[in-house]
């Protein structure tokens, strides 16, 4: 049987190429947008796509897109969180309305959808599915310049780990944090925010000057990410995160090595400070 596919932020990027990747596989597609009218695929049907207006900072949005899904194809079996964008520049350039914004998207929009998602996985039958979240390498390791985006995707990762961990097994709920390095996608362009004013202590920063001369530049192939993403989708035991793209993979397996010097150097310090006694359950 085909599988169900639910994508956010489907304009461009991984979310467009990951829907034209699930209809070129013979599965089905509900491909959401702010303005779902300007969608457009290739191998489309009244069989095998529905495209939906979703807004994932509005909840009522959230409710009518999930219900069309269901009222066209029945059930849901993947949901892939991908609707975000990046906000770019020093911390104390950043305006409280962009902080607030870029979280509302990138975090309570996705854990919104994916209560939703929990909701529609748990009560269908048979239930299960899977939710992909997709975040970045950004929300395993800090960049510079990107201190709220990096905020919102550690956020993602968080939350995700712990919900993975709250669900029934024979609800066959699983979850997956997609941690894309740098691709070819607008998420480097016009999709980027940036300070709306310039702080003067930061003159030695240019940061749309350093995204500018980067977009377009990037290891990373849209396309091979959005078949890695959709390979990912149809494991019968997907992992619970992944990086995607050489320098994502060389980023984390760089973090990986420098937290175990870190924590291993201060393993004294770190374990002197039980109660006396104290025995571990």
């Amino acid at each position: 049987m085909p599988r169900v596919f639910l994508i956010t932020g489907t304009s461009t990027g991984f979310g467009a190429n990951l829907v034209q990747e699930v209809l070129d596989r013979g599965d089905f597609a509900v491909a959401t947008a702010r303005k779902p009218d300007s969608l457009s695929f290739k191998g489309t049907s009244s069989h095998n796509y529905l495209a939906v207006k979703l807004d994932v900072t509005d909840p009522s949005s959230i409710q009518s897109a999930f219900a069309a899904a269901l009222d066209k194809f029945g059930r849901i079996d993947v949901v892939v969180n991908n609707a975000g964008y990046g906000l770019a520049g020093p911390f104390e350039e950043l305006s409280d309305t962009q902080i607030k914004t870029q979280m509302d998207v990138n975090f309570f929009g996705l854990i919104a959808v994916t209560r939703k998602a929990m909701e529609v996985m748990r009560d269908q039958k048979p239930s299960g599915g899977l939710v992909q979240q997709v975040t970045s390498i950004g929300g395993q390791r800090g960049v510079p310049n990107f201190s709220i985006y990096c905020a919102s995707k550690w956020a993602v990762e968080g939350f995700t780990e712990a919900i993975s961990q709250e669900v029934k097994p024979d609800w066959g709920i699983k979850f997956t944090c997609i941690e894309p390095g740098g691709f070819r996608t607008d998420w480097a362009g016009r999709s980027m925010a940036f300070p709306e004013k310039r702080h003067p202590a930061y003159d030695h920063i240019d940061v749309q000057k350093a995204m500018g001369a980067r977009h377009g530049t990037q290891a990373g192939d849209p396309i091979k990410g959005a078949k890695a993403m959709y390979e990912l989708a149809v494991m019968k035991d997907p992992p619970l995160r992944v990086v995607v793209g050489t320098d994502a993979y060389k980023a984390i397996m760089g973090k990986i090595d420098s937290y175990g010097e870190n924590y291993k150097k201060y393993e004294k310090i770190s374990n002197s400070t039980d109660v006396e006694g104290y025995k571990a359950p």
